[in-house]
């Protein structure tokens, strides 16, 4: 092996930075150093190892001559003005701040895997000159000399993983031994990997507090991942490759020194090429604040772009929520922050605005002119959710205000100029603004009856709601008037999640007396169904085969089982590949929180001073009775379970 280095004069240099000795003074090498002249270039050659301390003695010698110290370097580039545009600061400065190029980061790379991070100066790449600034005191030739001929410096033949030059993506999931991590984040990551919708050169860190190795994460997800029905042809193959690209890295109890060696750790996978990261923060609540600041300042990348994933709940009340977000915008710009809800990666959520703008039949109608009113109902048949988490924070700050406000907010915007991410949130934040704040007499709110003999949480106290029913309104010009009424809750008679959309009656319906005794009965309405089997129904009035004049309200469905053979991709899916295209429509944007917040303040004022009372309802059974009221109250025909 052998290397050769080029000593140029100092007239070939575009503006002096210091004062260089003249060739031939240079030319006398120390006799301990193996090398011969040849055309005015030295070359020294021997082994990589011993090398390198012939070489950072090499320097030490040359510092000597030139009467310097070494000390920190500045790596720029000489303008045409002869000073040097900075490219990064000291190394121990802010890595956040940095901004090199990708050919600068690898040549301080190979710096530092050569001095072990003792000396501050390196080779540059062509282009780039070094400047020197006088160190502190006691950084003498004699230290620097010393940490050299330590055994701790001497260089490690380390490799990175990705040297082919294409983007890579590494994926970091903070909280990797939670259940989150394990039940739906690496199998919603596998999944993707098999599809092909993740880079050949992506890689999965799994970063907590426990003491574990790569094998031991990899042992543990395993039995989570499975490919879907219709991905079974090489599954194995495909499954251990992606336990391949998978690693774990122990981060203590220390938040910045781990968030040090999570970035040391992707950047030896992702070598020299241009680099992407995720970073998944399956934290709590209580240790969010710590982990994002530690992120931002030691774990981003210079390389390329920086996305963080933030579950929710995103704040306790508008205060929290906004203290949160601001202190989340001092670290990340809003377009890196995707605050995920899984209950949005649903296919019923993305066919709203497919449905709508893209069928000519269904787009003039999208107006009170058409729409009676609207349902969102969204129930749970199982109490598995509630636990200690959902304590004290309730059905009312856990999914009204993240799922069912953008639920709604997606239904009844006004066509976005395209379908980038912001122009749809810009629509969306519009809807929020105009929804009206909600009284607390169109509220009913409700606790299910726990025992001990159906296995429910009884974890719950006096005030965490766990049904929420509501009338909203939005006073817009589009729909003034219409109530949308807003059903969730969790130990219901059964799971269900849809949309329902009543028209209004046709005006002088000559076949009225043909409809029987209640015409609502007999009213169109879409339904979009999620839950418990997806579909998309349209109930029609239709005659009745046979003599006679027989009307009967029928539904013309599209069910999904039935026309695509094909397994729906889980919501985490969706919103993981969202994040990898870079694509937040579904993803709660700052503003959109405040304006949501705006929405159930009066509500959460009215709970947390206790002046509203729950009404309990039998697990397994349909709601709290007021509900019923509620809905007849406007004028609304209650969709029964």
């Amino acid at each position: 092996m052998s290397m050769s280095f080029s000593l140029r004069s100092e007239s070939s240099i575009p503006g002096p930075i210091v004062s260089r000795p003249t060739l031939s003074s240079l030319s006398r090498v120390p006799k301990n150093f193996p090398a011969c002249n040849f055309h005015r270039h030295h070359i020294i050659y021997g082994d990589a190892t011993s090398l390198c301390k012939r070489f950072c003695g090499l320097k030490l010698w040359i510092l000597q001559r030139l009467n310097l110290q070494p000390g920190p370097a500045k790596i720029g580039t000489v303008n045409k003005f002869g000073g040097i545009k900075n490219k990064e600061k000291y190394r121990g400065a802010d890595p956040s701040q940095s901004a090199l190029t990708p050919k600068e980061a690898s040549t301080l790379k190979l710096h530092d895997d050569f001095t072990g991070g003792a000396a501050q100066y390196s080779l540059q790449p062509k282009g780039t000159y070094l400047q020197y600034v006088q160190p502190p005191p006691d950084e003498s030739v004699a230290g620097l000399a010393k940490s050299i001929s330590s055994p701790r410096q001497v260089p490690s033949c380390t490799f990175s993983v990705n040297g082919d030059g294409k983007s890579s993506l590494c994926i970091a999931v903070i909280g990797a031994t939670g259940e989150l991590a394990k039940r739906k984040i690496f199998p919603a990551l596998f999944a993707l990997y098999y599809s092909g919708f993740l880079p050949e050169n992506a890689y999965i860190v799994g970063y907590s507090r426990k003491n574990l190795t790569d094998e031991d994460l990899r042992l543990m997800i395993s039995s989570t991942l499975t490919c879907r029905i219709d991905h079974q042809q090489n599954c194995a193959e495909k499954m251990e490759s992606f336990l391949r690209k998978t690693f774990y890295l122990y981060g203590g109890y220390d938040n910045k020194e781990g968030m040090s060696k999570l970035d040391a750790r992707m950047e030896l996978l992702e070598g020299k090429s241009e680099a992407n990261r995720i970073f998944y923060l399956s934290v709590p609540q209580e240790a969010l604040v710590d982990v994002t600041s530690t992120l931002a300042h030691y774990a981003q990348t210079q390389k390329g772009w920086n996305r963080v994933i933030i579950e929710k709940p995103f704040g306790f009340d508008a205060p929290s929520s906004n203290q949160l977000s601001q202190f989340l915008l001092s670290k990340f710009e809003e377009n890196q922050i995707y605050r995920i809800d899984h209950l949005l990666g649903r296919n019923l959520i993305e066919n709203l605005t497919v449905l709508r703008f893209s069928n000519l039949v269904f787009e003039p109608l999208w107006s009170r002119k058409y729409i009676r009113h609207v349902q969102v109902i969204l129930s749970e048949d199982s109490v598995e959710a509630a636990g200690k988490y959902f304590e004290g924070y309730g059905i009312v700050r856990d999914i009204v205000h993240s799922h069912i406000l953008q639920t709604i907010a997606l239904f009844a915007m006004e066509p976005p100029v395209s379908l980038d991410g912001e122009d749809i949130r810009n629509e969306k934040v519009k809807v929020l603004r105009s929804i009206r704040s909600l009284e607390p007499n169109d509220v009913i709110l409700g606790q299910y009856k726990a025992t001990s003999g159906n296995n429910a949480d009884l974890y719950l106290n006096d005030l965490t709601p766990t049904f929420f029913a509501a009338a909203l309104f939005i006073d817009n010009s589009r729909w003034d008037g219409v109530p949308f009424m807003v059903r969730t809750g969790m130990g219901m008679i059964k799971h269900r999640v849809e949309i329902r959309i009543q028209f209004h009656n046709v005006a002088g319906n000559i076949y009225r007396e043909c409809l029987g005794h209640n015409v609502d009965l007999a009213t169109n309405e879409l339904i979009l169904r999620d839950l418990p089997d997806e579909a998309i129904l349209l109930k029609v009035n239709n005659k009745m085969p046979g003599l006679g004049l027989h009307l009967d309200a029928s539904e013309l469905n599209l069910l999904y089982k039935d026309k695509y053979n094909a397994e729906v991709p889980d919501s985490y899916e969706h919103l993981l590949l969202d994040v990898v295209d870079g694509d937040n429509h579904l993803f709660m944007r700052s503003d959109e929180l405040a304006a949501a917040w705006n929405i159930l303040n009066p509500v959460l004022q009215e709970i947390d001073n206790n002046n509203i009372e729950l009404e309990v309802y039998e697990l397994g059974g349909r709601g709290p009775t007021g509900a019923y009221y509620l809905w007849a109250k406007h004028g609304v025909w209650w969709a029964d379970d």
